[in-house]
């Protein structure tokens, strides 16, 4: 999927992998938990990555009992988890990814930027 890099897209990007996890046959709690990841990923990128009139592209696949969530953008800075203050609003999304996922990392998107990907273990039942 493809979107635009505004934080109003952020919205869309959940719907959407919402939509399709559930259409796939995920467990509720699956589904939720890939949307945060998904969420988290797609505000990284709209707010650290955002060069004007470039997408960003999110996918999931789902094998077997994992799911695997890639969001790539335009952006050649690997991400980068900070310890925030304790009153920062921002930057544990990361660190929150890290703590749902089995694994996280990135690699380089050709023709240019990085692909995040978290893989996550699937509990529910696929349909």
């Amino acid at each position: 999927m493809e979107f635009t890099p505004h934080e109003r897209c952020v919205g869309l990007v959940r719907r959407q992998v919402h939509r399709t996890l559930t259409r796939w046959g995920c467990g509720e709690d699956d589904v939720d938990t890939a949307v945060l990841v998904c969420s988290e990923l797609a505000t990284n990128a709209v707010r650290y990555a955002y060069v004007p009139h470039q997408n960003f592209e999110v996918r999931v696949g789902v094998t077997g009992k994992e799911c695997l969530v890639e969001v790539s953008d335009v952006s050649d800075t690997p991400p980068r988890a900070v310890e925030p203050g304790l009153d920062a609003e921002h930057g544990r999304g990361l660190l929150l990814v890290a703590a749902l996922a089995e694994g996280v990392g990135h690699r380089e998107r050709t023709p240019v930027g990085k692909t995040v990907w978290a893989r996550l273990l699937l509990n529910g039942s696929l349909s």
